[in-house]
Order: structure tokens, then sequence, then C-alpha cells
């Protein structure tokens, strides 16, 4: 099931970005087959680790020739391949996309670095946290007067990574299907988290956004879009931008017009928060969701990641599920006649190397040989 249902891809095991792009294909139905390496990845724990599941694994030896003549075997009937190595790695593997293409020219070669394939950084090491910083992502994220805020890695990893490689991956896979070419796409993470930041370089064009973090609208400057303290240690988020939605913020939160009358005046933003910290520290969380929840004002509580899977919304929706008894997000998005299936659990390297190359046509002794020389491995 799901939309990606028929669709073959193989995933060059890594860490972060890479698995991600694996669990987005993989919820959505693609037959992605994880290609481990012998010993198994050093990120992955069985059964627990969420970017890793919905996959076949099969442990193979890219140092052994053997090990490469089955990667690039199984690109024979592959529609996709997508690695996360340093720019040229997979070539001195002999897995690279000459070699793979070779194989099939109509196969889709995804190559997910995070400086990409060129430049002067290309071959430096680097994490999120060094990509968003050249893409003027992290310089944004932060509070008044404070240095920046890593934002998790989320920017870089996920949504600038392996979100964005997710998505070359599908767009080729259409052109694919009408060229009958494949094609390789060089996927950098700062450039996706640039991408990311897309509204916000528009909004310095028309002057609307400075380099001055937590002075503007959506990064915590005004009072009518922050987080706050509730009177029991928590916090709830107010989003209340339109004028509508303010005047139900002024109403419930009973904010005097003397002091909130004027929404969009920066000037007044600081000595407006101030006040507004004040009153909402006077309930508690349970309190304000009890007048606001479910209204106009645009509220939420902020949530845990042990309570977010309880919120009523979330459970009416089955936004988690629970596999192998660890409690994770669902497929998403979801799709009215090709549903995603409930996922899988991580399977530990090597679980299905004999099954998945008998399935792509390697014969039980050719599996026999290449589990005897050591260039595959079968748990």
């Amino acid at each position: 099931m799901g939309p990606l249902s028929g669709f073959r891809i193989i995933e060059l095991a890594g860490i972060g970005p890479g698995p991600f792009c694996g669990m987005m294909l993989a919820d959505m139905g693609a037959e992605v087959i994880r290609v481990d390496r012998l010993g198994g990845n050093p990120s992955s724990s069985v059964g627990h680790d969420i970017l890793f599941r919905n996959r076949k694994s099969i442990a193979v030896n890219l140092k052994h020739p053997d090990g490469v003549e089955t990667v690039l075997k199984l690109c024979e009937n592959a529609d996709a391949i997508f690695e996360g190595y340093r720019p040229g790695v997979a070539e001195r593997l002999g897995v690279g996309p000459e070699h793979c293409q070779q194989r099939n020219p109509k196969l889709v070669y995804g190559r997910m670095t995070g400086w990409g394939q060129d430049g002067p950084l290309a071959s430096s090491a680097g994490h999120d946290i060094n990509y968003i910083s050249i893409s003027g992502a992290l310089h944004a994220v932060g509070r008044r007067g404070e240095k920046p805020l890593p934002p998790l890695n989320l920017f870089g990893d996920f949504g600038g990574g392996g979100m964005m490689m997710a998505f070359g991956l599908v767009c080729a896979l259409l052109e694919a299907q009408k060229s009958g070419q494949g094609q390789v796409i060089d996927s950098a993470m700062h450039e996706g988290s640039a991408a990311l930041m897309a509204m916000f370089y528009g909004l310095k064009g028309q002057g609307m956004f400075t380099s001055e973090r937590g002075t503007h609208m959506l990064d915590s400057g005004a009072h009518f879009y922050d987080v706050y303290q509730t009177q029991d240690g928590k916090y709830i988020s107010i989003g209340s931008i339109e004028p509508q939605f303010y005047a139900l913020l002024k109403e419930k939160a009973g904010l005097p017009e003397e002091d909130f009358g004027m929404q969009m005046n920066p000037a007044q933003w600081p000595e407006q928060k101030q006040k507004i910290e004040a009153i909402f520290k006077g309930r508690t969380r349970d309190e304000w969701c009890e007048i606001m929840e479910g209204s106009d004002v645009c509220f939420a509580p902020v949530l845990d990641l042990e309570e977010a899977p309880h919120h009523p919304h979330n459970q009416a929706r089955n936004s988690f599920v629970t596999v192998n008894q660890v409690t994770q997000p669902a497929p998403t998005p979801r799709f009215s006649r090709t549903p995603s299936e409930t996922p899988r659990p991580a399977q530990a390297p090597g679980t299905d190397t004999r099954s998945t190359l008998q399935a792509a046509g390697f014969t039980v002794a050719e599996i026999d040989e290449l589990l005897k020389v050591g260039a595959v491995a079968q748990l």
C-alpha cells in the first residue's frame, strides 16, 4: 500500500538525514532496501530507531568486489538509489552514478551532502549546525539580544536534507517515467535550509525583516506570537496574528484595551510582552486550555514528547502509533486511495539479506557463495 508502492529504492545506509529520507519513502509504500555495513550501522538500535522503520536490511561489504557487484546487480532492477557519502567516496567504492547507471540507464541516483558535490567546502566535514549557519537560517533563530539558538537538527538534516532528498527523488522518478532516463540529484543541506528560509529572504527584500533577532512578528518579537509560561511552570503558545484572532485573544485573556489596543506597533511590543507574560502566569496551562483551546485565538498548549501522543486531537486522528512498544509519529501525509500501512519496526542489519537477494534474482548458490567469501552477511 501507499502511493509509492511498486517502486524499488536502494538506500546506502548512513546517519541522520539519509535514514529520514528512507523512512519518508518507505512510509509511502516504496520498497526500500537498506544496504548496511557488515557489523551494522552504529546509529541504529534494533526495533527502536524510528528513522530505520519499514525497510528491508541487507549487510554488504562494499570493500569486497563481490559486495560491490551485489549492489550493482540490485541497481539493474531498481528505480532509484541514494547515498550520503562525501563527494567522491561512492566512486572510490565503485558504486557511483556512472557505475550504477551503466547497469540501468533509467536509474535515479540521489546524492545528499551538507555542502553539495562541488564548491570550496564540498570535501569538508560538517553537521546540521554548520550547514544552516551559511544559509542564514541559524542566525535568524533566537530571542532579542541573545545568541542564535540551534533549532535541534530540523532545518539542515531533516527539512533541508532528508525531506528535500525525498522530494528530489520523487521528482526525478516522475521525470524518468516520461523520458526513460535516469539522472543524478545533487542535494545539499545548506541549500535545502536556505530554501526553507525563502519567505524571510523575500521579507528582507521588502525591508520587512532584518538581522536583529527577536524583533519581528514570527520570531518572538511580537506579544501576540510567542510562547508563555503559565502558573504551573508549563507553557502555552499564542499566534493571534489576524485582527479578528487578536480581538478574541484580548477578550479571552482579559487584555485591557488601553495597553493592548495597538497590535501592530513594534515599538510597543516589548512593554506589551511584559504585561501579557504576567497575565498568562496568573493561571495554569490547563486553565488556559479550558478558556482558549478550540477557539480562533490560535492557541495550543506546549506539549513535551511524553504528552503529545495523548492530546485528544492527536488521538482522534491517530497521529501517533505504537510499534514494538515505541510510540512514534504515524506516516504522513495521508492519501485517500492509497493509504500507508502501519510502520514495521527497524530490522537489525543483515536481517533480510538472503530473502532480498533471492527476490532480486540471485540464485541460492550465488547467495551462498557471497556469504562464504564475506561479501554479504545474513543475521
